[in-house]
């Protein structure tokens, strides 16, 4: 099993339009690109006992997410994806699920746990049987992409990222959102396999920015949870 370095600045909309300058002339827009870039949507999930909330918490370093994706509200394609992460490096696997599989999971269905079933989904259904894995927030925002095969480098940045408890609301149209960051403050990630190219490392300029520990399942969380408002405010801060 492969796992990527990844790593997550908190950027203003100011750095991002210099890296984006620096970038363009070396990498390529990825597959989801669009004029402006692209909108997710995520679904996390968690369990009975709010493990992946207080995994995060404690910077457990061998934890898994589950998570439903759809991009630019298209229903139609619906990613189920389990992100792995472990001594600091993550790995990904995904397979698609339809409409019916999603509100079925929506509502409390687990899928049915089958040979003909992909891993993902299996996974998924052992955890909402033995765990009470539910969904438990929606996460929003507006990325833009850059990728290159030299060191399958992928760089992202993520945009007006909010939050939402309205779980049930996954596939509508539009959501209630809660911005989770303060305005002009967004998320820069850095992933890739082996080794960072140089040209790239130089143009990131990585030293001068503030690596950080962000998680937007763990902050939204906090953010919409209202006793919790001043732990998300102090993460933020890290």
């Amino acid at each position: 099993m492969d796992y990527r370095n990844e790593w997550k600045y908190q950027v203003s909309g100011a750095q991002l339009a210099v890296l984006a300058a620096r970038l363009t002339p070396l990498l390529r827009p990825d597959g989801h690109h669009r004029p402006g870039g692209y909108a997710i949507r995520s679904l996390y999930f968690d369990d009975f006992d709010n493990s992946c909330l207080r995994e995060n918490e404690a910077g457990v370093d061998d934890r898994r997410k589950y998570r439903l994706r759809i991009y630019n509200g298209d229903t139609g394609l619906i990613k189920l994806e389990i992100k792995e992460k472990l001594h600091g490096m993550t790995h990904k696997t995904g397979c698609t699920i339809t409409p019916e599989q999603c509100r079925a999971i929506l509502q409390g269905t687990p899928p049915p746990i089958g040979p003909d079933s992909p891993p993902p989904m299996n996974l998924l259904a052992a955890a909402m049987r033995t765990r009470g894995m539910a969904p438990k927030v929606i996460v929003e925002y507006e990325r833009t992409a850059y990728i290159s095969r030299l060191g399958n480098v992928r760089i992202t940045f993520d945009r007006n990222i909010a939050a939402s408890a309205a779980v049930g609301r996954f596939l509508d149209e539009r959501v209630p959102l809660t911005p989770i960051l303060p305005a002009g403050q967004h998320v820069l990630e850095v992933k890739y396999d082996e080794f960072l190219p140089d040209p790239v490392a130089q143009v990131l300029e990585l030293g001068h920015l503030r690596r950080t520990a962000f998680s937007k399942y763990y902050l939204s969380r906090l953010v919409l949870s209202e006793p919790l408002a001043e732990r998300a405010m102090q993460y933020e801060l890290q």
